[in-house]
């Protein structure tokens, strides 16, 4: 699992980037669905990071909890990113879709810290 969340992690990073250029310089949105590309743009960074750190973590770690927040990390960022994308540029919803990855993401964050506590030396 651990080379599956580095690699995952180090591939939403690159698709964070070109996404942000293309937000930047292909998209003409109206100010508020640009504020949700850049929302959507900043949480997949950020948890491109996680994901890198979770498969860092369960190579010296192991265990359910590090592999359950990589797991919780990657689902929520397609999940939560995916419908942000989705909604701000068709202007349509995908009902719980997004709030169902954003819980996912606060899961993994609290897997990770169960994993920090928890783990054994």
């Amino acid at each position: 699992m651990s080379r599956l969340f580095i690699a995952a992690g180090a591939l939403a990073g690159l698709l964070a980037v070109g996404l942000s250029a293309y937000a930047a310089h292909g998209l003409a949105l109206n100010p508020a669905r640009a504020r949700m590309i850049d929302n959507a743009l900043t949480q997949q960074g950020w948890h491109a990071l996680a994901l890198i750190a979770a498969g860092i973590l369960a190579e010296r770690w192991g265990g359910w909890a590090v592999n359950g927040a990589g797991l919780a990390f990657l689902a929520g960022m397609i999940l939560f990113c995916g419908a942000v994308w989705y909604v701000a540029t068709t202007g349509r919803s995908l009902g719980p879709v997004a709030p169902t990855g954003g819980m996912l993401l606060m899961l993994g964050w609290l897997l990770l810290a169960v994993a920090a506590l928890f783990q054994r030396a």
